[in-house]
């Protein structure tokens, strides 16, 4: 069954390893593609985002092994420049081959790119600034195609710090004629990863981790060894499980100094955090606090990723919270579920939710949305009384290697069923 069935109501304990990220690998990957040679990228996540991006890049010609969590690509012999069906539309983050293929072949036909419903999400950012480049764009029904005689560096200053169009922008760019200056590029660090992979490769990069990059274009690219770094969003989800369920817990390989906004806001819960070069140790505080008001930003605030998983936590925290979503309009789709289990949630629009702490949760059937939403239903069954099903366990595959395998390492009862 698609399901992943929890014997929630007690404090975790133990200590996990955190996987490579999820949106550090995919880009990476993407990247991979303008290297007529071959690369090797370890610690590359074994989740299905990964696996779809993988068939992407064998339907374009690569060859593609996955040997544990070390993946090679070999993508001298691209043979087509069409992307279309299941994986394209399936994932959001086929849209980051535009810039990579456009950059290799002029020319790439795609489908539209779909990925979780969590709000509109248009790519009308990518193709304006994929424009300014000398890309033209024909857009048909469910569909559309780019076509480019010789890319050219340009300066483009994005309206919004997107982190797709900031990648698209930097695929492109390293293989254009002359120098791309881009303005209000996205500062995650999954943008800083991809341009340190291409930088190992040969491209030349200024201004990594800042929000203007300077992108010298036309230089030769090679083959590297590439360690994916760990996942930040996976750390925040585990840490989150912790500080609603209760517990002492240590996260191996938690990249700390990403993860800023994440541990502030549990510190004001109450959560005492201990940072080492090997992981992050999280004590939850038996009184967690609400926070009377936190917000969603792009970063190093806090993450949109995060906030379902955070709403998870603080349903059982003393007092009201209250979150604002920036980033996502429609991404509050997780409160029905929550209250099905107990929780005293109430929506301001879509943008804003209450959260009224209660003594405990209820283990009952719930249904997971989307990949954060779902990551945010089994926090909630780690800390309710009795069992929780949480359905549509594909949803929580995209992002997460194997949540229940993680789980069990910090004692609780968790199976696939």
């Amino acid at each position: 069954m698609d399901a992943i069935h929890i014997h929630g109501g007690n404090a975790l304990f133990g200590e996990t390893k955190i996987q490579g990220s999820k949106n550090a690998a995919l880009p990476v990957m993407a990247a991979a593609l303008l290297i007529k040679d071959v690369c090797t990228i370890e610690n590359c996540p074994h989740i299905s985002d990964v696996l779809h991006m993988q068939q992407l890049l064998q339907q374009l010609g690569c060859t593609v092994s996955h040997e544990e969590n070390t993946l090679v690509i070999d993508a001298r012999n691209l043979s087509m420049d069409t992307m279309s069906g299941e994986n394209v539309t399936g994932m959001r983050s086929s849209i980051t081959l535009l810039g990579a293929v456009l950059g290799r072949c002029r020319e790439v036909t795609m489908a539209y790119p779909g990925g979780c419903v969590i709000g509109q999400r248009p790519i009308d950012i990518h193709l304006s600034a994929l424009r300014k480049m000398g890309v033209a764009i024909y857009e048909k029904e469910g569909c559309f195609t780019a076509r480019v005689k010789s890319l050219e560096g340009a300066v483009i200053n994005l309206p919004i710090s997107s982190v797709g169009a900031t990648e698209n922008v930097i695929l492109a760019a390293v293989m254009a004629r002359g120098v791309t200056v881009l303005q209000n590029a996205a500062k995650e660090p999954e943008i800083a990863t991809l341009c340190e992979f291409l930088r190992e490769a040969g491209a030349v990069i200024e201004g990594i981790g800042g929000s203007v990059l300077i992108i010298q274009g036309g230089h030769e690219l090679h083959g590297v060894s590439f360690r994916v770094p760990a996942d930040r969003i996976v750390a925040g989800t585990y840490l989150m499980s912790v500080i609603g369920a209760g517990g002492n817990v240590f996260l191996e390989d938690a990249p700390a100094s990403q993860m800023r906004g994440m541990l502030k806001i549990a510190d004001e819960i109450g959560a005492q955090i201990h940072i080492s070069r090997e992981g992050l140790h999280v004590i939850a505080d038996e009184h967690k606090r609400a926070l009377p008001y936190v917000k969603t930003e792009i970063y190093p605030g806090f993450p949109t990723d995060m906030q379902s998983p955070l709403m998870a936590a603080l349903t059982t925290a003393q007092g009201i919270s209250v979150i604002e979503e920036t980033i996502f309009e429609d991404r509050f789709r997780v409160a029905a579920q929550l209250r099905k289990m107990g929780a005293g949630i109430e929506l301001s629009g879509k943008r804003q939710a209450v959260i009224i702490g209660v003594d405990s949760l209820l283990g009952c059937e719930v249904t997971a949305e989307e990949l954060r939403g779902g990551a945010a239903l089994v926090i909630a069954g780690c800390m309710a009384l009795g069992e929780t099903i949480v359905k549509n366990r594909h949803f929580i595959e995209r992002g997460y290697e194997d949540i229940c395998r993680d789980y069990r390492n910090l004692g609780v009862d968790i199976r696939i069923g």
